[in-house]
């Protein structure tokens, strides 16, 4: 029996993809293989050594210690993609709301304490304090062309604007999905001067903290919008601030609010809305069940964060994996350890990433307690699974 532990509300479609017969899904495990969680903080947490794989069901994994994790040999799954829709209905209504002065102009009309003609009057006489703009034939820059940003690029062309890109490590998948009508730029400089709106979509990472600089936003037309629905720490607050009061931006509206952004007129501050919509929150959590699933039962890796991508079919034969370091030499170890013991190798996959390998291995046998053990004494092995025969 298998054992799943949520430190989250997940989604109950999600935990459905997890058999009964043949695993436990519940908070209260103190000896999990798998671990699935939404923003638990798991930096401080004592996670035990059982655990084989953690799953967050959505795509930011900034409170997942990573480098830990990669050091144990546990793959942290994400579910990138299945919040997409939401997060760029989020980005596009952002745009509209900031545009259109539409929060400003509900916060006017809700204060007017009046009836009958004076009101009417009221109503007539404000509309010319929340005059906007259109979006045809306005420059859209989208930093990050993963699942989100492609489709808010995608969107805004529909709309009728320019867009302009910026991603040197678009995947040919999301390249094939971005339409022909956008524009890749080479740096982040020219995104900024041709843009009258900035929308953001790139993971919290070192080389894209503050990425969003004073000197960036000076670049742009004057009167822009910035929209940030990723990561707050990817835009400089305080260059932000000072480029609305020069008016250098018109507005920025963001999922991550602090006292000083919240306190500004010429913020659009929500209370991280990006993927909570119950159609993402579903999707996230079928993604990355299923994905821990064929990992705990199978050894693939899909949508891991700090694995590579390691997909072999099973046949019927004895499968094992392990995790390694990323170093000469290391398939030679483990291919000569399985030979002195007798088991041929059925088929075999090795990928790296980084500092990290993980290898595939099919034997024609179980594999001895003696050979495992030397297995593990090789240096550089950080985790070794037996998944046995294929299930039925």
């Amino acid at each position: 029996m298998l054992k799943v532990q949520t430190l989250d509300n997940i989604a109950v479609a999600g935990l459905r993809r997890f058999p009964r017969n043949a695993y436990e899904v519940s908070s209260d495990i103190s000896t999990p293989d798998a671990i699935i969680l939404r923003s638990r903080d798991m930096h401080e947490m004592d996670i035990p050594e059982s655990v084989s794989a953690i799953g967050r069901a959505g795509v930011g994994v900034n409170n997942i210690p990573l480098e830990r994790m990669s050091e144990r040999g546990v793959p942290v799954f994400n579910a990138p993609g299945a919040n997409a829709n939401a997060v760029k209905e989020l980005a596009v209504v952002g745009l509209l709301i900031a545009a259109r002065n539409i929060c400003d102009a509900r916060d006017y009309v809700r204060a007017i304490d009046a009836d009958g003609a004076e009101l009417d009057e009221l109503v007539e006489s404000g509309k010319k304090l929340f005059v906007g703009f259109e979006l045809p034939g306005r420059t859209l820059g989208v930093i990050g062309l993963g699942a989100i940003g492609v489709e808010v690029a995608n969107v805004a062309l529909a709309l009728g604007m320019k867009v302009v890109g910026f991603d040197p490590k678009i995947t040919v998948r999301r390249a094939w999905q971005l339409s022909a009508g956008v524009r890749q730029v080479e740096t982040l400089d020219r995104l900024f001067k041709e843009s009258d709106a900035v929308s953001v979509h790139v993971p919290l990472v070192d080389e894209t903290r503050n990425i969003v600089t004073g000197d960036r936003l000076a670049l742009m037309r004057d009167g822009g919008v910035l929209i940030n629905f990723s990561r707050g720490g990817i835009v400089d607050r305080a260059a932000a601030i000072q480029a609305l009061d020069k008016g250098k931006l018109h507005a920025y509206v963001c999922d991550f609010p602090t006292q000083a952004l919240i306190k500004h007129p010429k913020v659009i501050a929500l209370p991280h809305l990006g993927a909570s919509t119950a159609e993402a929150e579903e999707n996230c959590a079928v993604m990355v069940a299923e994905n821990i699933r064929d990992y705990l039962e199978n050894g693939n890796i899909r949508n891991s964060v700090n694995f590579p991508e390691a997909i072999m079919p099973r046949a019927d034969a004895y499968r094992i994996t392990l995790a390694n370091a990323n170093v000469p030499n290391m398939v030679g170890q483990i291919s000569t350890c399985l030979a002195e013991a007798g088991l041929n190798i059925e088929d075999l996959l090795n990928k790296s990433l980084a500092g990290v390998a993980y290898t595939v291995v099919d034997l024609s046998g179980p594999v001895p307690e003696a050979t495992r053990d030397k297995l593990c004494s090789i240096d550089g092995v950080l985790r070794l699974r037996e998944l046995g025969l294929p299930q039925s």
